[in-house]
């Protein structure tokens, strides 16, 4: 039996600690590489990925010299050739480095150390992104870094372009929350969308998405904005405003919608809903329907459904989960789908009474109950 993957071992394992600890050592020959990687790996079995950064931040400190300045000087001069500039997307860097950002972010946001501690982060976000630490620095001197996130937004290098952008996210997974708001983010944006580079657009996209949550006009207008100005092209800006706004999409926002084109759906009805009546825990529920039309033809479509899981408490909660979008020349289209009811971590499944919902542009067309059992 293969072994359970683990990601957590995947990104910090003896090979990458003591990968880091050789890097520094090259940098600082004083450094006890084999102490630390012990100090490190010692903790490893009892900690989760967040807190092993955390750890190995306490242990940099503690192998580092008591000179802040003297240990960036190292951090820096341990670091290995920036990720390639050429690439344009999924170049995350490395995990093993995190560690030393939120060394930056722990030991060096002040005013004495602010200018310094920004120059290494601007340096680390080119082998793996500082959007975490980052965030000390808006919270304890937000217009000063408001202002550098804005110099970044301009950068030739695309990691500190994307930075500007993911740093600043009002929901940043992982992170703290951030003092600035949704107006705050709008002119680092501004400076972004039209970037030609993948890696930036998706995290402009995620940050608009953040904001939809918040503010659903100010993310609508500013995306409109952005299209009219045809400073990105049509491709990529279909990209960014169907990424931006899934969160409204699939909550049934009617500007949303109608931005892509799916209009109020009164001419379409649901002819049969056909659900199992049962399904156990760990298989599949098995549903059917056909859409019809009195009109020649559906249209502009966006179809998804519902369901709506019963929680702990007796009430229910429900997930909307994209089928299909399509324009459609046809009057009747039929679908058949299954949804899973695998166990998962994320969502706990509890036996009783669910609901299902067909939703067409946003709007519910029918509904029909089941069980799942035990």
């Amino acid at each position: 039996m293969s072994k359970k993957f683990s990601l957590k071992d995947h990104l910090f394992n003896p090979k990458k600690v003591n990968y880091l600890a050789d890097l520094i050592k090259k940098a600082y020959s004083d450094f006890q590489g084999e102490a630390f990687s012990k100090g490190v790996l010692s903790e490893f079995p009892k900690l989760e990925l967040k807190q092993r950064i955390d750890h190995m931040e306490k242990m940099l400190k503690q192998y580092l010299p008591d000179d802040y300045e003297a240990s960036i000087d190292i951090l820096l001069n341990s670091l290995p050739p920036e990720l390639d500039p050429t690439k344009v997307d999924d170049d995350f860097g490395d995990f093993i480095f995190a560690p030393l950002s939120e060394f930056v972010a722990q030991n060096g946001c002040d005013a004495k150390n602010y200018e310094l501690s920004i120059k290494a982060l601007k340096e680390m976000t080119k082998r793996f992104s500082v959007e975490g630490s980052i965030r000390y620095f808006i919270n304890k001197f937000p217009q000063k870094t408001h202002r550098v996130m804005l110099e970044l937004a301009q950068s030739d290098n695309y990691h500190q372009r994307r930075l500007a952008s993911e740093g600043s996210r009002l929901k940043l997974p992982w992170a703290q929350k951030i003092v600035w708001e949704a107006n705050d983010l709008i002119p680092i944006l501004d400076q972004l969308y039209f970037d030609k580079t993948r890696y930036v657009t998706r995290s402009v996209a995620n940050s608009m998405n953040d904001i939809s949550k918040v503010d659903p006009r100010l993310a609508l207008r500013t995306l409109k904005r952005w299209r009219n100005s045809g400073k990105q092209n049509k491709k990529e800006m279909h990209f960014i405003q169907k990424h931006s706004l899934r969160t409204l999409l699939k909550s049934g926002n009617v500007e949303a919608l109608e931005l892509f084109g799916f209009t109020d759906p009164s001419h379409i009805h649901i002819e049969t809903l056909m659900v199992d009546k049962n399904v156990k825990m760990n298989q599949k529920l098995h549903f059917s329907f056909r859409l019809k039309t009195k009109d020649s033809k559906l249209g502009k479509i966006r179809v998804e459904y519902a369901i709506h899981f019963l929680k702990s408490n007796g009430k229910l909660s429900d997930k909307v989960f994209k089928i299909q979008e399509l324009d459609c020349d046809k009057k009747t289209i039929e679908f058949k789908k299954f949804q899973s009811f695998k166990a998962m971590t994320t969502r706990k499944h509890y036996s009783g009474k669910h609901e299902i919902a067909i939703l067409v542009n946003g709007k519910e067309l029918a509904r029909q109950p089941f069980k799942l059992l035990p």
